[in-house]
């Protein structure tokens, strides 16, 4: 296998791996993804696959700009590695990582920095990857999150989270708010869903689609591309099948 470079020139004609499926949906989801993507290339976005017809993939990018409420300067900032299924246990996510430290240190970055959990969760990898490959945990945000850096200058200032992810709060609002971005193509689909059932179930909510890297750093989860709150405070990041958050949802029940 080897790795391929997603860019402005070859987007259009590439996978991205997240959405793969030739139906419509899939279709529609990946041109969302792609749409985002286009206009963060030249702001440092890079994105490497395998050339696979699979998840086995790397997005990842410079602090300055990322889209998750990290404040700190010269680091890139990997927003999600994934490799799953017949992939698993083969060394790809260590070639993979290895492509972003090859990046961060060619320009001259300070290291690299990442968002995972004390416990293993869904869609977040698992801190002790990391770990193994020399990272730290340099700060927390509740109810679960932790800041990974792998620092290339050990003198340097450590990335942390903003303090609106540290407050676990994100406003007075009442009832649930689902805040999310197209920096994942399943996003804008799962956000009207959740807003579905929520109006089935008589349950006040708001969504709130994040428009640029400022509101993600303000507003936007520890997670990223999804943060569901109640009453202001942030509660999971779990994309859930419907059945799941129905159940998830019925303690807010009145």
């Amino acid at each position: 296998m080897k790795i391929i470079t997603i860019d402005k020139n070859n987007i259009d004609c590439e996978h991205i791996c997240c959405a793969i499926g030739n139906d419509k949906k899939n279709k529609n989801r990946a041109q969302s993804k792609k749409e985002w993507m286009k206009t963060k290339f030249d702001e440092g976005l890079v994105f490497k696959r395998f050339d696979e017809r699979g998840k086995v993939f790397i997005e990842y990018m410079p602090i300055e700009k990322v889209w998750k409420p990290i404040r700190g300067k010269n680091f890139m900032v990997i927003n999600c590695l994934w490799v799953s299924g017949k992939f698993k246990g083969k060394g790809v996510a260590i070639e993979l990582l290895n492509e972003c430290i090859k990046t961060a240190r060619t320009e001259k970055m300070d290291g690299i920095t990442v968002v995972t959990s004390k416990k293993v969760k869904p869609y977040l990898t698992d801190k002790n990857f990391y770990l193994k490959h020399g990272f730290e945990v340099v700060d927390s945000a509740a109810p679960y999150f932790e800041l990974l850096a792998l620092k290339f200058d050990k003198k340097g200032e450590n990335p942390v989270f903003s303090n609106s992810v540290k407050n676990n709060c994100y406003s007075d609002e009442k009832g649930f708010t689902y805040i999310y971005s197209n920096q994942c193509p399943f996003m804008e689909e799962y956000a009207g869903l959740l807003a579905e059932i929520s109006g089935k179930n008589e349950i006040p909510f708001n969504i709130k689609k994040l428009k640029n890297c400022e509101e993600a750093q303000e507003t936007g989860s520890a997670f990223g591309t999804l943060g569901i709150y109640y009453d202001g405070e942030f509660i999971t990041h779990e994309l859930m099948s419907e059945k799941k958050f129905e159940k998830f949802i019925e303690k807010w029940k009145s």
